[in-house]
């Protein structure tokens, strides 16, 4: 039985288990008889090649383009001509209630057991040749280097700063959502812990000189129209900053403490402002699937894809009289990185890197509160007053402060409870028992502490300031 054929029984965890079984599980190895499988030669895996967005078979001559966790294939040469073209690739992504899907994506930063220095693109290698042949996962191949890897709906693919990312399948519930990135990182662990290496949980690199991006576990969700799309965009724009907050986990710069609670949110706004940020122009009442085209394509993100009018008018310098193709559309969106990002999803962006329950806490919040029309209007009548100004205060403050960051007369802390508790409202109200999820961030709020300042703490008074230690501390 191969893993992308497996299934939880039913949209609810075994009998008796707990999130302390789940930690435990985790913490131990465990791979709870279902998840670590034994090679069988009779399973071999399939190598793909890497086409640019395609990947092709070489076994059964298909061809599937690189979709997004939340989204079926598109054509991928389908010539783009006018912003109509444009306007019909955001509303292809509008589903009915019933197909919503929950995507989930992190990546890890690997490193070497005994030295505690990043991993080296060979042993990279080695670890996903390892996964491929012990879990029947196919290769994605560059000429003749291996790249990533695929399974069904899941891949994981090897990023520029030698991380290591999980983007897994459209599932339809938090329990499912548990068991996939349980099952990666068990099946990451059985390989890694062979060769000396491990993974770490958390937002931005501790100690290293080389400067690698930051990281960012991401939530794609749907959305079933126009309107709606509108209404989430705004919900979740608006609860980022809460969302760093409660998720600030990277305290650490160089082996010493940054000053920050969540560098990795700091370090975005350092970057170009017309490609991050808060979009004051999402909560304008012209917003809409148009106005973002027109955001997006104003935006020069390095590729040739930069000018409105050479874009749609097939006068590409290098390519004259070739109009771009949904491919090339796809790739300029991705180009973007403000803190909600539009394609034929929303993505999440606000929140670090953490150990596995932070990691299956983050769709939770965001599930709650926005596939849940009762929570989203709570979210919606809370943010209506909020000004341009305090929501750009808290994007820029929070990253320092976190949940004691001052705001309308209190604090984040406060906003925090209460969406929290709509969250939670919101997982009950779907019925399946996965507000457990949440328990991590009920204990973030009630205490005030952040996973970042947890790390302070024992870095202050137990490490005896040594930042070393958050190697093993983190250790996936």
């Amino acid at each position: 039985m191969a893993l992308s054929s497996w299934t939880l029984p039913s949209h609810f965890m075994p009998s008796g288990l707990t999130t302390n079984d789940l930690e435990v599980s985790i913490k131990k190895g465990s791979c709870g008889g279902v998840i670590c499988l034994p090679r069988r030669n009779s399973l071999e895996p399939r190598i793909l090649q890497n086409h640019g967005a395609q990947v092709k078979s070489n076994r059964r001559h298909s061809q599937v383009v690189a979709a997004s966790i939340t989204e079926g294939a598109v054509i991928p040469n389908m010539p783009l001509i006018t912003k109509e073209d444009l306007v019909a690739y955001f509303a292809s992504g509008c589903k009915p209630k019933q197909e919503w899907r929950i995507g989930t994506e992190h990546e890890k930063f690997g490193f070497e057991l005994g030295t505690l220095r990043p991993i080296r693109y060979g042993q990279i290698v080695e670890l996903l040749n390892g996964i491929a042949e012990r879990f029947y996962w196919d290769k994605i191949m560059e000429g003749d280097n291996v790249i990533g890897l695929k399974q069904g709906k899941q891949s994981v693919t090897l990023e520029p700063g030698g991380q290591l990312e999980l983007s897994g399948a459209p599932l339809e519930t938090l329990h499912q959502t548990y068991f996939e990135i349980n099952s990666h990182l068990c099946q990451v662990k059985a390989i890694a812990g062979k060769m000396g290496i491990g993974f770490l949980a958390i937002g931005f690199q501790p100690k290293w000189e080389d400067k690698d991006m930051p990281l960012i576990p991401m939530v794609n969700l749907d959305f079933s129209s126009e309107l709606d799309m509108v209404r989430k965009f705004r919900a979740s724009l608006a609860l980022q900053p809460i969302a760093t907050a409660l998720f600030a986990n990277s305290p650490f710069t160089k082996g010493k403490q940054n000053g920050y609670l969540s560098m990795r949110s700091h370090t975005w706004t350092d970057l170009d402002k017309n490609r991050t940020g808060m979009l004051p122009f999402v909560f304008d009442d012209s917003f809409g699937f148009e106005r973002y085209i027109d955001y997006a394509l104003g935006c020069s993100n390095g590729l040739y894809l930069s000018a409105k009018e050479d874009f749609m008018a097939g006068k590409l310098p290098a390519l004259p009289g070739q109009f771009p193709t949904m491919n090339d559309w796809e790739n300029h969106l991705t180009g973007v990185y403000p803190e909600v990002r539009l394609k034929r999803y929303l993505e999440m962006r606000g929140a670090d890197s953490g150990p596995l329950m932070m990691l299956c806490a983050l769709p939770a919040f965001w599930v709650g509160l926005i596939y849940d029309e009762v929570s989203l209007q709570n979210v919606l009548e809370m943010i209506a007053d909020w000004t341009t100004e305090e929501r750009q205060m808290l994007r820029d403050k929070v990253p320092m402060t976190g949940l004691n960051t001052p705001f309308q007369g209190g604090f984040v802390k406060d906003v925090a409870e209460r969406v929290i508790k709509w969250a939670k409202d919101g997982l009950e109200r779907r019925g399946l028992k996965e507000a457990v999820y949440l328990n991590v961030l009920e204990e973030v709020v009630t205490t005030g502490v952040t996973p970042a300042e947890k790390l302070l703490k024992m870095y202050n008074e137990k490490w005896g300031q040594n930042a070393d230690s958050v190697f093993e501390e983190l250790r996936y």
